[in-house]
């Protein structure tokens, strides 16, 4: 029974920039163990073969040092690997895999499907029909030819493309590089292993994105699995199974706090995510003196313990209740510039003047505990 592990969408060089320097390379670092961990798979699932359906590589430009590591990568599965250009990495006539063949970086066990065409893995019994993209944005669908590809008798036709499946994908993305949602049934496919969308997504029976292996950005569009597809002979339906590949866990969150008890259930949400998780953490709303002291030192827990934590705050109104002016005690002309910024904040939406109440808050809090010492 023929079996396969489909993937796409590696990104390859990609660079985290937003991220902390640390973080960044990190991420950097786990999109290279993903490759490894899909050779494991490939292995422990007995697979005949990887199929990559696109941007292996993030751009064009990346080092030679990038193009090497991930060749070097794949030596974990000794079986073919068949990998196809996307619109990051387009099978241009200079590019990063020229550069790659140049190099001599690619393994002989490696397929590079340059070209429109069939690669026959004869023993596997899998004849991959592919449809590489030579430039970054085609306006017609090159899986059309597979419907006039000739495959030899009782070999698997599996089609291998990059792009977006027209009317069943969100309309940002359903614009160049088409693909016919009956591609499948109408080029007689086995299995249709598609890239370009960075989730798992099944269209139909015999077309799946695999998305990529590793997460690299804050959507929930079930991203960081591949696909272990088996096809017991032409013409029967496939059996895939979703298995998970990703090492981190992208979270982003928009909150709106109004009382303490939406503090305690934001705080609690953290609490529960694993260690791996990237958050992008956007509060607004109002928050107490007590409550910001609360969400700060959460916040700090928080990021140590996180792979990333970014939380933007400037939404996020100080809401001082007596308590919180009496814990202070700011009497005098400190008292009034208290009342003042809490005025200020609340009546005209000023940042500058939340960041200064909550600045004198903290020196406030610090002398009061100096003091106590």
């Amino acid at each position: 029974m023929p079996k396969f592990l489909h993937t796409a969408d590696w990104q390859m060089g990609r660079a985290f920039t937003r991220f902390e320097t640390e973080d960044g390379a990190a991420l950097v670092e786990a999109r290279f163990e993903a490759i490894e961990t899909l050779a494991r798979l490939a292995n422990e699932h007995h697979c005949d073969a990887v199929l990559v359906a696109g941007d292996v590589f993030d751009a064009q430009t990346v080092s030679d040092r990038t193009i090497r590591r991930v060749f070097n990568a794949t030596k974990g599965f000794a079986g073919p690997w068949v990998m196809l250009t996307g619109n990051h990495d387009a099978a241009l006539a200079e590019s990063v895999w020229t550069r790659a063949q140049r190099l001599g970086a690619v393994p002989e066990n490696v397929h590079l499907a340059l070209q429109p065409g069939v690669i026959d893995l004869e023993p596997e019994r899998l004849s991959i029909l592919c449809a590489p993209l030579t430039q970054r944005h085609t306006y017609g669908d090159l899986t059309e030819p597979f419907s006039g590809y000739e495959t030899p008798e009782g070999s698997i036709r599996i089609g291998l493309a990059h792009g977006s499946v027209q009317g069943l994908l969100p309309d940002e993305i359903d614009s160049t590089n088409p693909i016919a949602p009956n591609r499948a049934e109408a080029s007689r496919l086995d299995y249709l292993a598609l890239g370009d969308w960075h989730g798992t997504k099944q269209i139909d029976e015999r077309t799946w994105y695999s998305g990529t292996p590793e997460p690299e950005r804050f959507r929930n569009n079930e991203a960081g699995n591949a696909l272990i597809v088996e096809v017991s002979e032409p013409g029967a339906a496939p059996t895939v199974t979703q298995l998970p590949t990703g090492r981190y866990q992208w979270h982003q969150w928009q909150e709106t706090l109004a009382v303490h008890s939406d503090l305690e259930q934001l705080l609690e949400r953290l609490n529960t995510l694993p260690e791996s998780a990237v958050v992008d953490l956007r509060l607004e709303g109002s928050v107490t003196l007590a409550g910001e002291e609360t969400l700060l030192k959460a916040l700090s827990v928080a990021e140590a313990r996180f792979r990333s934590l970014r939380c933007e705050r400037s939404g996020l109104q100080l809401a001082p209740t007596d308590e919180d002016i009496a814990a202070l005690k700011a009497d005098g002309y400190v008292g009034e510039v208290v009342e003042s910024l809490r005025d200020r904040q609340e009546g005209a939406q000023d940042d500058t003047a939340r960041d200064a109440l909550a600045i004198l808050a903290g020196l406030l809090r610090e002398r009061e505990q100096e003091a106590g010492q």
